[in-house]
This record gives structure tokens, sequence and C-alpha cells, in this order.
């Protein structure tokens, strides 16, 4: 059926003419785990790029936003350990030369070579241990190499992340895949931490970043770990055309398909960098029903998942509606609190960690809920029952207003004593 969706296995190679690879560098002692990822197309791609808004900005997103500015890329490469963020000169030629060095063991063009760090903030990329093993990553590649890739961008992440999707588009299957890394420093506005998103879609560089803004809005924008925007964060998207599909030029069915299928992946994505924040013991979802605007909706449900009092009141499954309401009063947007009702309900099986099905992951949370604030008043209720609730791994929290007909969702995590802990020792 034209545009049904169906989640599938194969990350970043799911679709046609994109393999992978993630390789042991030795970039930062005391890893032992993947530290360097490749991730290469057959052919050269249509691509587009979101950045973070920081005004402190890596070495590697500088150099990325002016690879993409003519639409164009075929490989990215990635380094973990060390994030080429003030780092001058010297790390704006790092970036250059992990580029180089890419670009001369795939034989293609290094303009066409994206380029990413992440890690501690300050020191120098010892490049020169990229450049020592690019042929291993190279001979590394293959389209079962997703998982070694996903595994080769993570820092304090516990969990790789990767998905995708496959649709009917024009008569020809289009498969998007995309594998990211984020669980500190989580604070998204404009971008996301680390996230590789490829298809064989047939679309042209303009509309590729057309749904790459549209899409961000309600998925990595709408999430928050801890309030800080990093220096490094990047998505970009790769579009090798290889599916068959009539390339999509224009806004119109086809383009709205592409986006469909493109906002389901984002939120999975979005999602389990939510699940595994830094210490965090359980994924929060906030939902905002009813509000003015999409705008508001979104802006409410992040401004209640971003509150430290909100986070640290999920971890000790204390449910005060007040912080809720609070962190709604200070946020900026409009809603009437005299009509604002507050929920808690969990999710069923009861993990942070989902599985996504093929059909993906919207019943998530039961119809077993409890109401704590009704019409703007906190009331009396089963403290029992909502401890029960907020123990699970995975919390909603929906918030009903009468200001308008818009809906928004916003995903984060509580704030526990090992969030202090990683980030008290990052360096060490």
């Amino acid at each position: 059926m034209e545009g049904k969706l169906t989640f599938i296995e194969g990350g970043v190679t799911a679709p046609l003419g994109f393999t992978a690879s993630g390789y042991h560098c030795g970039i930062k002692a005391g890893r032992e785990k993947n530290d360097t990822a490749l991730v290469y197309s057959e052919k050269l791609c249509n691509a587009a790029g979101v950045f973070t808004s920081n005004r402190v900005k890596a070495e590697s997103v500088k150099y990325t936003k002016k690879i993409l500015s003519n639409g164009k890329a075929q490989a990215a490469i990635v380094n973990v350990g060390y994030a080429n963020a003030c780092t001058g000169e010297q790390g704006a030629q790092v970036a250059k030369r992990m580029a180089q060095c890419t670009s001369k063991e795939l034989g293609i063009s290094s303009d066409d070579v994206i380029v990413c760090s992440t890690g501690i903030i300050g020191q120098q990329v010892p490049v020169e241990k990229i450049e020592a093993n690019i042929s291993n990553l190279k001979n590394a590649l293959s389209k079962e190499g997703h998982k070694d890739a996903s595994i080769g961008i993570m820092t304090t992440d516990t969990q790789n992340k990767e998905c995708a999707v496959q649709f009917e588009l024009g008569g020809k299957t289009v498969k998007i895949g995309a594998m990211c890394k984020g669980s500190g420093m989580i604070h998204i506005n404009m971008g996301t931490m680390l996230c590789f998103v490829t298809t064989d879609c047939a679309i042209s560089s303009k509309m590729l970043d057309k749904a790459l803004h549209e899409s961000i809005l309600g998925t990595y924008n709408c999430v928050s770990v801890d309030g800080d925007t990093s220096t490094n964060d990047t998505l970009t998207i790769l579009a090798n055309g290889l599916a068959g599909n009539k390339e999509i030029k224009n806004a119109g069915k086809d383009y709205e398909i592409f986006l469909n299928a493109l906002n389901a992946l984002n939120k999975v994505m979005a999602m389990k960098i939510a699940a595994d924040g830094e210490g965090a013991s359980r994924l929060v979802e906030c939902t905002v029903r009813g509000a003015k605007n999409i705008t508001a909706a979104r802006g409410l449900a992040k401004e209640i998942i971003r509150s430290n009092l909100v986070k640290a009141a999920m971890f000790g499954r204390d449910a005060n509606c007040g912080r809720i309401l609070c962190a709604m009063g200070y946020s900026g947007f409009e809603f009437n609190p005299d009509k604002t009702c507050v929920y808690f309900s969990s999710r069923v099986d009861g993990k942070r960690y989902f599985e996504v099905k093929s059909d993906g992951v919207e019943s998530l949370y039961s119809d077993d809920s409890i109401e704590v604030v009704h019409n703007g008043v906190g009331l009396s209720f089963d403290e029992d029952k909502a401890e029960k609730i907020l123990s699970s791994e995975a919390i909603e929290i929906l918030v009903t207003l009468e200001d308008g007909k818009a809906e928004g969702q916003a995903w984060g995590c509580d704030l526990t004593y090992d969030y202090v802990k990683i980030n008290g020792d990052y360096r060490s």
C-alpha cells in the first residue's frame, strides 16, 4: 500500500547502496569498544544537514556545514573521545585531515566527506590514529556493519541507537535508516547530538533540506536530557536515489509520504535518546493536548520535561503536580491554568528501552491513568497508585488544556544521582 510504513532492521545500511563499519582506533585511553565509524554510499548523494544552535561550534561542525553547502556528500567519518571543539586552527586542520584520509581511501572527493566528532571539549583529536586505521574502516565496510558503526559513535550512551523504515512510493520500495548517539549535554535546538540518516529515495537536496527542517520540530527538537545544548550537534541525511522512484523535486503527495516516514523514524530515535539519558532510570514522555497552537503544545511539553524539579520528582516517584504547573507557568507560552488537567500513566510493559515492532511504537502507555490536577486545582488521589505508576521505567505526563486543538509531545528522563557522578568525572 502506498505510503504504509513498516519498521525493519538494518539501521543506516538498510537502504540500497549504503555500507558502514566501526573500528577501534585507540583514540582515547581506556576505551575498548569501537571509537570510529564510517558510512559510505556507492553513489554520490543529495544531502542536507542541521546543526547546533550553540554559538560555540566544533571544528567538525564548521567543516561539515561548508561541505554540505552544495547539497552533496557520499560518506561520513566519525570519531568519539574528543569533540574537536575549542581547538582552533589545529582542530580545523584535524577535520580536514579526517576528510582527506577518508576520501583517499574510498577514492572520492574530500569535498564529499562529512566529518563529525564527539567527546571532551578543548582537547585535540589524535587524528594520526584515525589515519593509521582508515584502511581497516574501509575494509570493514559492509551491509552488516551498521551495528558496529552505531557502537563506534557511542560516548556515555549505554545502548547503541539505530532504526529503519520501509514504505512504498510511486510503485517503488523506499527505505530510510538511521543511527545516532546522545546521552548527555542534550537540549536540542535546530539539531541533534550526532545523527546520520540514509535513504535510497530519489529526492532533491532542496526537498531533503525542507523535510529535515520540518521533521526536527516535532522530534529531535522536543528532546531534553539536561538543558545543555552541545557544541557538536549534527544531523545529516544522505539520499542516493537507488530506490528508483521519480525524484521528489517539489512539495506534494510523494513529499508528504517521505516526510511522514522520516517523522516516524526520527520520533523513535528521539525517544531512544531520551530513554538513554545520562544516569537515567526512566523515560519521561509529556503530551500536551488542547493547546492554542502546535508551537505552544510542544513548547509546554518540553518545558515540563526539562524542569530539574519535575525530573527529580520522577526519580523519586513523587506525583508532585505543582512542579508541572510551575514549569508551564514560566515557559512563556500562553495557556489557561484554570482549565488545565494533569494525568500520569505508565508504559504497558514498563520498559524504557522499548522494542520497535514492525508497526511502530504508538501504543506505549496504559489506559489506567491517575488524574492529579483538575481545572488547575490539585486533587486528593491514591498515593500508592501514583507511586506504582511512577515506578515504571516509562512514564507519560498528559496535560489537557482548553485553549485550542493542537497537540504536541516532548521526551526526557529523570534526574538521578548517577547523572552527577558521570559528569563530575567525565574527563577522567
